[in-house]
């Protein structure tokens, strides 16, 4: 949880953060983990920096629970 309470999951790509290629690599590493179509997952916030909030479509707190255990969601 970060300060304000929010749910974090760090992550890392090997994708340089160049053309939107990061981006693309977290997207792709979200949905597959979720067994979801890319489509499905979208950087709502932070194209540009570090830190991103995704929307996920398909979801809900026990699916992102069970696949990323440690990430308790709101």
């Amino acid at each position: 949880m970060d300060a304000d309470g929010r749910p974090i999951l760090k992550l890392r790509v090997a994708a340089a953060a160049a053309d939107g290629a990061a981006n693309a690599a977290v997207i792709a590493l979200i949905a597959r983990s979720l067994k979801l179509p890319k489509s499905a997952v979208r950087i709502a916030a932070g194209q540009t920096a570090r830190i991103k909030r995704l929307e996920i479509d398909g979801v809900d707190a026990a699916d992102i629970a069970k696949t990323f255990p440690g990430v308790a969601p709101p």
